[in-house]
């Protein structure tokens, strides 16, 4: 299916990119990696007059682990972040990464463009929500810094401005005691998951769980908090009995959609299996 018609424009800077965007007065898209965006295009679901490419912009590549926290760059590859090292609860972060697609794809699409795009079965924006990220922006007014959780309005739809543009991700520093795991099930490999969950634990000195951030992608109109689940497990030492309270609370807390790949009952249920899994992965990490 060939494309609409559309202006195309190379960004040889971020402020550059972010006037061709106010100049378009909203009609314009940024164009990276361009999984999403061209797909989106090809069907006629979105059609821009403008594409503002900033796949050539330097700086907002890198992946800087520090004691202030965690910075990834806006046009940091899946694959990358796949084959990066990093610390502690970060490294969930490769094991969502690693989910993501097909090989093609995570070599060409970015995080900034995936949290960007909105899709609540996105395993990086699934992730991004568990660690308590913040969006760090662009725009003509100087850009802000959005929390991850407050960034998402419905599929495929944010609180972005239209001249305002993702530039990097912000993870807040976790204690060394904190440990991840994600899990999700899809029908064939690199398929959308049918559900997944993100689990970010930590435990205080006397090895009770202290912290807990339980993610849900695929059963909600945005990656949701299992807000429930985390009380439930905040305090208690792990057991297998808090585990499994907490699985059912997280179960009961989305609302998924029937549809031609699995009712609303079985992705329920499924969140209930994968959030055992992911909870029992992470307590084990870091005990």
């Amino acid at each position: 299916m060939k494309f609409p018609r559309f202006e195309y424009r190379r960004a040889e800077s971020v402020d550059e990119a972010v006037a061709a965007l106010a100049a378009a007065g909203g009609d314009a898209k940024l164009l990276a990696g361009g999984q999403s965006l061209l797909a989106a295009m090809s069907f006629r679901l979105v059609r821009p007059s403008l594409l503002v490419d900033i796949d050539r912009l330097r700086g907002l590549d890198a992946i800087e682990a520090s004691a202030e926290g965690l910075q990834v760059g806006a046009l940091t590859r899946h694959a990358e972040l796949e084959r990066a090292s990093l610390p502690g609860a970060w490294a969930v972060l490769c094991e969502a990464a690693a989910c993501v697609g097909h090989l093609p794809i995570r070599v060409r699409g970015t995080l900034g463009g995936s949290v960007a795009h909105a899709d609540p079965a996105a395993e990086l924006v699934v992730a991004a929500t568990a660690l308590e990220a913040e969006v760090v922006t662009r725009a003509p007014n100087g850009g802000r810094r959005i929390p991850v959780g407050n960034l998402f309005l419905a599929p495929y739809s944010t609180v972005l401005e239209a001249a305002e543009m993702i530039v990097g991700l912000w993870f807040p520093p976790r204690r060394a005691t904190a440990s991840a795991a994600f899990e999700e099930l899809t029908e064939r490999a690199g398929d959308f998951a049918l559900a997944s969950v993100c689990a970010v634990v930590e435990r205080d000195e006397e090895g009770l769980v202290s912290r807990a951030r339980i993610a849900l992608g695929s059963v909600g109109a945005t990656p949701l908090r299992a807000w429930q689940a985390e009380r439930l497990l905040e305090g208690s030492d792990g057991d297998d009995g808090a585990v499994s309270a907490a699985a059912v609370a997280a179960a009961s807390e989305c609302d998924p959609a029937s549809d031609s790949h699995a009712t609303a009952e079985y992705r329920r249920e499924l969140v209930g299996v994968l959030t055992q899994r992911a909870l029992r992965r992470a307590l084990a990490a870091g005990a």
